[in-house]
């Protein structure tokens, strides 16, 4: 068997819980496991270093601060919507899921309604686990060619 390096494509089972409390944010292991190729950028990069020189069945738990997991909260990317701004279809309420377009390129960005007010609503386009120290166990899986 030969250690995970990157480039190798893998699949994991894990459990993601907040360092803080241990409150599980997510975990595959009552679906499929995660399938992903190391280096793809497709992954908070702590959790792709974690699997990195792991052989199948090995199992690790690591411990992210926040800049290694979502990155640090950023109050930029808090802002106030006119109510008129928003789609006539939506009641908007806190809590709620919108996605907005960037101007720049078009992308879809997730946001969260965080308060709604009389004439605006404000919106936070931080991940939600922004600012959050995070614990991973994760056990490899499979390690493909």
């Amino acid at each position: 068997m030969s250690k995970v390096k990157e480039g190798d494509t893998v699949k994991v089972h894990y459990t993601g819980k907040l360092t803080e409390d241990g409150t599980v944010f997510d975990s595959s292991r009552e679906r499929e496991p995660l399938e992903f190729t190391l280096g793809d950028g497709k992954l908070i990069p702590g959790f792709e270093n974690a699997v990195i020189g792991m052989e199948e069945g090995d199992s690790t738990t690591v411990e992210l601060d926040s800049e290694d997991a979502y990155g640090e909260r950023r109050e930029d990317l808090e802002l106030e919507v006119s109510k008129s701004d928003l789609p006539d279809n939506i009641d908007p309420q806190v809590g709620m899921q919108l996605q907005m377009q960037q101007q720049e390129n078009g992308q879809a960005v997730p946001v969260q309604i965080t308060a709604v007010e009389d004439e605006y609503v404000k919106l936070d386009a931080n991940h939600p686990l922004a600012g959050k120290d995070l614990t991973f166990d994760i056990e490899l899986i499979e390690q493909m060619d």
